[in-house]
């Protein structure tokens, strides 16, 4: 799986440090937190008919993250939505669209890791692009990487930091194997989520998805969880080791890339019947009506 260039994205207007640009002209200090040693926080949105998915909630985890980083400064959620419209409304985006939402610490004064050495406050990055759901919808297939995930004494989870090796390296591992993402184990073994999206399994008529434990607590996984609870659909949160994604009668992932995703084969074994099973389904159009129905609207 192989993300392409959308000639639609060539002329790019982007918002970096309140300044609105052509992408081939945006330009981010290399005194920047961000460049000098990943000190960012980020969210992924996105936006459908006018309307960004759970922005609140998206808003809340940002701030959150710059909290725990001890970021001095963290612009309001309303100046963050007003340069987020700013910079739609330059690119007349209305549907379709990902939005990369970066805040850095800002630039520092001379390089270096201490955060006193920042002291112009933070810097807001607005990266929107013409992006539909980046997975084949008739599903993808995965391998276990041999990174695993940062325990929460080591680099907590909960902070949706810039800090991405781990999730880049278990990306090579799968690319070399041929498979479209990886798996990727918590420090006690279990699963914690893939590269890039959060996992679910489907056993004995129950939905199953990974504690948090060891990944961010995914804002899609999150929806897909109050999904099956409207819907009656029973769900349990836990440690789930790979027999039993093995063994799964149905597997897919979540994410704000990708939607949901069936997922059609772990390390070569087949998952269910290798295709996308009747709860992956049902979800699936459950979300895609929340989504046509649900939103802040931004443009």
């Amino acid at each position: 799986m192989l993300q392409s260039f959308d000639e639609r994205n060539r002329d790019l207007i982007v918002s970096v440090a309140g300044r609105l640009t052509h992408r081939d002209q945006a330009a981010v200090s290399p005194f920047d937190s961000v460049v000098q040693g990943g000190d960012a926080v980020w969210e992924g949105l996105r936006l459908y008919d006018g309307r960004i998915f759970r922005l609140s909630e998206h808003l809340a985890r940002l701030r959150r993250s710059a909290q725990a980083l001890a970021f001095e400064q963290i612009p309001s959620a309303e100046e963050i939505i007003a340069e987020i419209r700013r910079t739609l409304a330059a690119n007349n985006m209305t549907d379709n669209v990902h939005i990369r939402l970066t805040l850095t610490r800002g630039v520092k004064i001379t390089s270096g890791m201490d955060p006193r050495l920042n002291q112009s406050g933070p810097t807001l990055i607005v990266l929107p692009e013409h992006k539909a759901p980046v997975y084949d919808a008739g599903g993808i297939t995965l391998i276990t990487s041999s990174v695993r995930r940062s325990a929460p004494d080591s680099l907590d989870p909960k902070i949706h930091h810039n800090n991405l090796l781990t999730s880049i390296l278990a990306k090579i591992e799968a690319n070399v194997a041929g498979a479209d993402d990886a798996v990727m184990l918590d420090h006690r073994g279990f699963v914690a989520e893939t590269n890039a999206t959060h996992i679910f399994l489907v056993s004995d008529g129950v939905l199953h998805t990974p504690t948090a434990a060891a990944c961010p607590e995914g804002i899609t996984r999150q929806a897909v969880l109050d999904l099956a609870a409207e819907a009656g659909l029973p769900a349990a949160v836990g440690d789930y080791s790979l027999t039993q994604l093995y063994c799964a009668g149905e597997m897919f992932v979540t994410g704000t890339m990708g939607g949901l995703t069936p997922v059609l084969a772990v390390d070569g074994r087949p998952i269910g019947d290798g295709k996308a099973g009747p709860v992956t389904s049902r979800l699936t159009e459950l979300f895609a009506q929340l989504t046509a129905t649900s939103g802040t609207t931004v443009c």
